[in-house]
């Protein structure tokens, strides 16, 4: 039984026939609320294209679910500077032009200083000439002197404080050609603020100007069997303290930079079958108090620079505790670089255990050159009865005084 469902309260949303009729977001969000009104429940979208404006905002205890062929799509994007400083708390904006922006669209705002939970992302409530006001107050100063901007980008599907919600059988349409960028602590193809204990299962993202699939401080989120491709940034992205996620038989590949990003103080997940292919840079990356995570039988293959990386953390903040289990690692790197596994920063307690790591490239097209690099300030890294063979110059790159073997 999934989020929302022991209600038994459905609606169906169509573009020719259902209970809420429409081709955009409104009718999406229309069938939400209402179910949302009736204490939760399950909201069906039939096939189609739905035009997205604004994000589907979701509702704590309602399911969305495709039927098949249920594709919601990005419009394109627009943006204009601000004609005055957006003050910190303010919950309206003055831009130089604003001729296409309308009430009841999406709006991100931010300046050159923005950087992840600084940028705001509303929707647009009102308008007074070249005077907008949005849904959420300014995160932070947006300063004309800093080139503050108000652009017409946002999640697909955004769920803030909307907990045991189910999103299932959707196609997300990023348009990220026509959009400018958002980043993935704000936004995503599919993006969660807060949304304890929910379930993404068979969905796609695809071509977002940003992440794909999202979640930030969000406990015991499930993403099972999606699809995250050519994605700007970063595939899957859990952090910002989520806790206990399990992300299952997912592929993420030719994104821009990371298939699979812990952000920061992603602990006690479980990240099993899943494949990291084909990344700008990284399949998976692991870093600031990223700890007791256990990844099973992952694909992590032809990424730009490396299959998995540690990143270079002091050791109160490093990602220890990790265990790899079955792994495929391989074929991985690029022109100038290419490792399996890297350990950088004051890593500690990582065990490796019968994982494949290595180039199947033939000689002289080999790119993977060390199957795993441990910098000089990792310690007690484990590694048990793994298949460390044809890598292009070392099985293991060992940087500290004390050695580690590879015990068979």
């Amino acid at each position: 039984m999934g989020a929302g469902e022991r209600t038994g309260v459905r609606v169906r949303v169509g573009q020719k026939e259902g209970d809420i009729v429409g081709r955009d977001h409104r009718a999406l969000q229309a069938a939400v609320d209402y179910v949302a009104g009736l204490g939760g429940g399950v909201v069906e979208v039939g096939p189609g294209v739905y035009e997205m404006g604004d994000s589907l905002h979701l509702r704590g205890r309602v399911a969305v679910v495709g039927e098949g062929g249920t594709v919601l799509r990005k419009g394109d994007g627009f943006e204009s500077r601000l004609a005055m400083d957006g003050d910190y708390g303010e919950e309206q904006v003055t831009v130089d032009d604003p001729s296409r922006f309308r009430v009841g669209m999406g709006i991100a705002v931010k300046d050159d200083r923005s950087g992840g939970f600084h940028t705001t992302v509303a929707t647009i409530l009102w308008a007074e000439g070249n005077t907008f006001g949005i849904s959420k107050p300014l995160n932070a100063d947006c300063m004309v002197h800093n080139n503050a901007v108000a652009q017409s980008v946002f999640p697909v599907i955004s769920g803030y404080y909307a907990e045991g919600v189910r999103v299932e059988g959707v196609t997300i349409r990023g348009n990220r050609q026509n959009n400018p960028a958002l980043n993935g602590c704000r936004g995503a193809g599919l993006f969660l603020y807060r949304g304890h204990g929910a379930q993404i299962r068979a969905c796609v993202v695809e071509d977002y100007p940003g992440d794909g699939i999202s979640f930030q401080q969000s406990n015991d989120v499930v993403v099972e069997g999606c699809v995250v491709s050519g994605c700007s940034a970063l595939g899957l992205h859990p952090g910002s303290g989520s806790q206990r996620p399990i992300i299952r038989s997912c592929r993420s590949f030719e994104n821009g930079q990371i298939g699979l990003f812990l952000c920061w103080r992603v602990r006690r997940g479980v990240f099993e079958g899943n494949e990291l292919r084909g990344n700008g840079k990284t399949g998976i990356s692991i870093g600031h108090k990223d700890s007791d995570n256990v990844f099973l039988r992952n694909v992590v293959v032809g990424n730009g620079v490396q299959g998995v990386l540690f990143r270079k953390e002091t050791e109160p903040m490093g990602g220890h505790r990790n265990r790899f289990e079955d792994n495929r690692i391989q074929d991985n790197g690029g022109e100038v670089e290419g490792y399996g596994v890297r350990i950088d920063g004051e890593t500690h307690d990582l065990t490796f255990v019968r994982n494949v790591i290595g180039d199947t490239r033939p000689e002289g097209a080999k790119r993977q050159r060390v199957g795993v690099s441990i910098g000089p300030s990792a310690e007690r890294v484990a590694l048990e009865g793994n298949d460390l063979s044809g890598n292009a110059e070392a099985e293991v790159k060992d940087e500290r005084k004390c050695k580690v073997q590879n015990e068979k």
